[in-house]
């Protein structure tokens, strides 16, 4: 199914489908050896939350309101989900509005924890998604931002100038996942090989099969090996 479904949940919510996904992995065309050969899985996005959030996700997100002119353009989606908050951003703000939750003395989500990369083949024009887990250790708060780009356009601005901690971060999803993170200091591979083929978190990379790319490598000398001054 693509993504023009929607189921109910029990609270009358309508939650998007982006597609049916079968088998353990999602494997065609070779045998699924995992066991679960039957099992169907519903590949879905929460619903967008309406107001109110609950607690002190209605404050968050109305200062975020206060803060930036049409609102609307910037936060294109809120998820409550699980407990916890998702504002999903139009990939043009998101360091514009990470500077502002990092220095707005009623946010102060000073601490970035993580930048996670997630790929949705059926989420058409948005595959790509980056996800940015942001702390507030003065008023003990966390939320995400959502952040999305298209498979034949994957740039996205870095936060590395607001939150450092950032850096390796989009690194590796830049390695995993082939997210251009714009303005990076030192956009390079992390965990692979500066020439390896492909970015191995995808969907779309090939499971097993694949030749020994390891054997024979060399490390070369410190004198010969990237630089970043």
């Amino acid at each position: 199914m693509d993504r023009a479904g929607t189921l109910d949940e029990p609270s009358g919510s309508r939650t998007e489908v982006l597609s049916t996904r079968r088998g353990m992995f999602g494997v065609r065309g070779s045998g699924d050896t995992s066991g679960y050969g039957g099992l169907n899985k519903i590949i879905e996005f929460p619903p967008a939350a309406e107001r109110p959030y609950g607690g002190w996700f209605d404050q968050v997100a109305d200062r975020i309101g206060q803060l930036v002119p049409n609102s609307s353009e910037v936060i294109t989606k809120v998820v409550v989900f699980r407990g916890e908050i998702t504002f999903h951003v139009a990939r043009r703000h998101v360091a514009t509005l990470a500077r502002m939750l990092r220095d707005d003395p009623h946010l102060r989500f000073e601490f970035c924890s993580a930048v996670s990369g997630v790929h949705y083949p059926a989420d058409t024009g948005a595959e790509l998604h980056a996800v940015y887990h942001l702390q507030s250790m003065t008023h003990n708060r966390r939320i995400r931002l959502e952040v999305s780009c298209p498979d034949d356009d994957p740039h996205i601005p870095s936060v590395v100038g607001t939150y450092p901690t950032a850096d390796w971060h989009e690194r590796e999803t830049y390695d995993m996942f082939g997210i251009v993170f714009d303005g990076h200091p030192a956009l390079t591979r992390i965990l692979m090989p500066d020439d390896w083929p492909g970015h191995p978190q995808r969907k779309d990379y090939p499971l097993g099969g694949i030749p020994v790319e390891y054997k024979g490598a060399t490390v070369p000398p410190p004198d010969q090996r990237r630089s970043y001054s």
